[in-house]
């Protein structure tokens, strides 16, 4: 199946990690020419790396989302170097696990700007564009949190959520535009994200860590933490032309882990 990605733009956020990398690497392998965006520009490096070795196309952008003042010089650069962008990844990183109580008002506006704001502003820098050619992706990747608040990821729970009500309002506002806004959650993909909060629940419970996986995988109905490339595959799809009709969605990537409808 042809997805339509051969030279499309695509600007991935938080590419130097587990999810972010795979979606780097999966959009490559379409065709795609990939900005491989991370605050860890090392590790942005590593995916560019990879894709580049594989005969993709990519190029490593340092970028921490929380400073708005880099959004348009940033994106200058990409212009210059591969065209407007075409696909946005939004694809922030998580807050440290807290309840959602007790919390200090400037935790939640720094988790704010960072998860929240920084998304929205993105998107706006490169909906013009996309708004011209008419053609654009803008996909958000939040949590399963989203859907059914998972203990002791309050800040998490609470602020990606907002995302979902801004995704689906954005994706009635542009779909006459031929742009696309979606929302995609992972159930428990095995990321170094996924090890951390294992580790942590185990810390609190004074339990092992394999106690607490084989907990965690005894609730998945397919029996397994899920792959970071099964992940990147299906957030490529909707990138896709073949997804023109799939808007304001929000995609379960979950091994059915998620028990509501």
């Amino acid at each position: 199946m042809d997805l339509g990605l051969q030279d499309k733009v695509a600007l991935v956020f938080g590419a130097g990690g587990g999810l972010g990398g795979a979606i780097a690497a999966s959009l490559a392998a379409e065709g795609a020419k990939v900005v491989v965006a991370d605050i860890d520009e090392a590790a942005a490096a590593r995916t560019t790396d990879a894709i580049v070795a594989a005969s993709g196309k990519a190029i490593t952008m340092a970028w921490d989302v929380a400073d708005l003042g880099l959004i348009a010089p940033n994106l200058e650069r990409i212009r210059a170097e591969f065209g407007p962008v075409d696909v946005l990844v939004n694809n922030t990183g998580g807050p440290p696990p807290t309840p959602a109580a007790g919390q200090a008002p400037e935790v939640w506006s720094k988790f704010f700007d960072s998860m929240v704001r920084s998304v929205i502003a993105l998107t706006d820098a490169v909906l013009p564009e996309m708004r011209e050619r008419k053609w654009g992706r803008i996909i958000t990747s939040t949590s399963s949190g989203v859907v059914a608040p998972i203990a002791n990821l309050g800040i998490s729970n609470s602020l990606r959520l907002a995302l979902v009500g801004w995704s689906k309002t954005l994706a009635r506002e542009v779909g006459r535009d031929g742009i696309t806004a979606n929302i995609v959650l992972p159930g428990r993909v095995a990321t170094g994200r996924i090890v951390f909060l294992d580790e942590q629940k185990a810390k609190r419970e004074g339990r092992t860590v394999e106690e607490v996986s084989a907990e965690s995988t005894a609730a998945i109905p397919v029996g397994r933490y899920g792959e970071p490339q099964e992940y990147g595959d299906a957030v490529t799809f909707l990138a896709s032309t073949r997804a023109s009709y799939i808007t304001g969605s929000v995609l379960r990537i979950d091994g059915g882990l998620i028990a509501s409808i």
